[in-house]
């Protein structure tokens, strides 16, 4: 028999548990030297700098090569990662580039980040059949309900086409690593394309990997070329306050407007508390009805709901008449048992 617990430990941080293994999931913290599973390479789910400074890691993170390298580049000293470990395997889980939900003999999946939604490079993933789902449920309440992609794509080139007409510049903002790329690929036909620094950076990475993107100018190089003073451009940004200076001198010099892209902005205000000209519902993560749909294919005995609404999302789908439970209601050293049908045991869970 193999006995598997899920364990809280005193930082809130959740790993797996076996006689033998300890494999902790998209920690931030760590207190000895275990195993670690990094989803991906988005600063949230990254090990604190200090404890790969403390620990001897080696051989003992498992992510993607996509996900390492990355990470390195952001500074995170991830040495000799491993892309398999005993009976776990990682799955493509559609999020960005690299990375993986984690699957254990098909019993256990944890997700990590999730999208499901096919964009640009990016497939829609497999969901496996497994008797626990371990689910993040950022947008899990039912308002998160995002429009098809075709529809945001035909909106915001409509947009760029009318202020191309105009002769005003637009500026393109979603997050550096993993939402930029996407945007560069749906929007880079739009000429000049400049990006920010990072973002610059983060598509060269992308490229060596095999995904196919525009070319474009980094912002220091327009600058440097005046390309800025010739009007029209596209410009994509991190999404930051339209009242940021630097947002600001392109707005008053430029005449540019702010385009931002997030699952957040389905909330009204979301374009004003940006001080944004125009917003558009457009995430990385699974909206409502997805994480719904990714539930109904995976089959579960039992869910543990993680980020987000989880609480919210948790009791939806008891009340759907699965058994789900929030991981923000575990307490430190809880245990709860849960014996599959294949004789694995789960003491309590992420």
């Amino acid at each position: 028999m193999i006995e598997y617990k899920v364990i809280l430990d005193k930082n809130n941080e959740i790993f797996l548990k076996s006689n033998k293994t300890k494999i902790y999931l998209d920690p931030i913290h760590l207190i000895d030297e275990d195993y670690v599973f990094i989803s991906h390479a988005h600063t949230d789910h990254l090990l604190n700098k200090k404890y790969l400074k403390k620990f001897n890691l080696k051989n003992k993170i498992i992510s993607s090569n996509a996900t390492s390298e990355i990470a390195n580049i952001r500074g995170y000293n991830i040495c000799n990662n491993i892309e398999s470990f005993e009976d776990f395997k990682l799955i493509d889980n559609g999020h960005m580039l690299g990375s993986k939900g984690l699957l254990f003999k098909k019993e256990v999946f944890y997700t990590g980040d999730l999208s499901t939604r096919k964009r640009a490079f990016l497939n829609k993933p497999e969901i496996p059949k497994v008797e626990t789902l371990i689910i993040e449920s950022t947008f899990g309440k039912p308002e998160y309900k995002f429009p098809p992609l075709d529809r945001v794509i035909y909106q915001v080139n409509s947009l760029i086409s009318e202020m191309y007409a105009r002769g005003i510049p637009v500026i393109l903002m979603g997050y550096s690593l993993g939402k930029a790329q996407v945007l560069t690929a749906l929007f880079g036909l739009w000429k000049p394309l400049i990006v920010h620094d990072s973002i610059y950076q983060f598509n060269n990475i992308y490229k060596n990997f095999g995904i196919v993107l525009e070319e474009s100018t980094s912002l220091s190089r327009a600058k440097e070329k005046n390309m800025l003073d010739k009007k029209p451009w596209v410009l994509i940004y991190p999404l930051i306050s339209g009242k940021n200076t630097f947002i600001n001198y392109l707005k008053e010099k430029f005449g540019a407007v702010t385009v931002g892209f997030s699952g957040w902005a389905v909330n009204k205000n979301y374009c004003h508390r940006m001080c944004l000209d125009y917003v558009f519902p457009f995430s990385d993560h699974c909206d409502f009805d997805e994480l719904l749909e990714v539930t109904k294919k995976s089959r579960p005995e039992k869910i543990f709901t993680i980020h987000g609404f989880q609480v919210e999302f948790a009791k939806y789908l008891n009340f759907l008449g699965y058994n789900a439970e929030p991981v923000n209601r575990l307490k430190w050293g809880e245990k709860k048992a849960l014996k599959t049908n294949k004789n694995i045991t789960l003491d309590s869970f992420f």
